[in-house]
């Protein structure tokens, strides 16, 4: 193995480690700085200032290098950081160096228009199968995929060997196709139903209510539009 192999290894495993200890905070906008330098990456810079990355990410520059010291250092003073450097170490932080294959459950209007972004792919994403129960959809072409029968999940996330699934689904539904998901090995779950699904501990279970986050923020739009009285 090279020098140049071994340093990369390292940086691989130092990262996959560093990951376990970052908070969910810094986790959170780490995501928010990959997409800057890819952005960054797409205009053909080079290098760009810890000042300028913050700017474009919406943090402070202290903010920034803070989050950036947990997956190591990689800036020089009066140069600013390497930004295809940077964006590796954070996507080798994050896990986006591994085969993160989706399957999308629900082929609604939600599941169609997540199974046709186009931008999982750039950010390390293969979306593999889309499935529903509606014998009316079964068959139909989503983007380049065709919608597999609900029926038949098991064998479809087999075939596909998806390690990760999207949960587009009508609350009723949710949980016991979660159910089958977890038993079928699938261990990361993104679920846009609008019910807490129960999953075991070794299971990641994120959930999007779009619902929910509407109401946050009429809370704080109708604090911002009512005069506040003083203590």
């Amino acid at each position: 193995m090279t020098s140049l192999e071994s340093r990369s290894h390292a940086v691989d495993d130092d990262a996959e480690s560093a990951v376990k200890q970052i908070p969910p905070a810094a986790v959170a906008r780490l995501t928010i700085y990959l997409r800057a330098l890819t952005t960054l990456l797409s205009e053909g810079t080079d290098r760009v200032s810890s000042e300028s990355l913050a700017e474009a990410s919406g943090v402070s520059s202290s903010t920034l290098r803070k989050d950036l010291s947990y997956v190591g250092s990689y800036g020089t003073r009066g140069v600013g950081y390497d930004v295809t450097y940077l964006s590796r170490h954070i996507s080798a932080a994050l896990g986006l160096t591994h085969d993160w294959k989706v399957a999308i459950v629900g082929a609604g209007n939600l599941g169609k228009a997540l199974a046709r972004y186009g931008g999982f792919e750039s950010r390390g994403f293969d979306v593999v199968a889309i499935l529903d129960a509606d014998q009316m959809v079964v068959g139909n072409e989503v983007g380049w995929l065709r919608v597999s029968d609900a029926t038949n999940l098991e064998q479809v996330l087999q075939r596909t060997g998806a390690n990760m699934a999207v949960l587009a689904l009508p609350a009723a539904a949710a949980q016991d196709v979660c159910d089958r998901v977890v038993a079928a090995g699938v261990r990361s779950i993104l679920s846009f139903a609008p019910v807490t699904l129960q999953v075991p501990d070794d299971v990641n279970l994120r959930k999007v209510d779009m619902a929910t986050e509407l109401q946050i923020l009429a809370y704080h739009a109708q604090r911002a539009q009512t005069p506040q009285k003083s203590a």
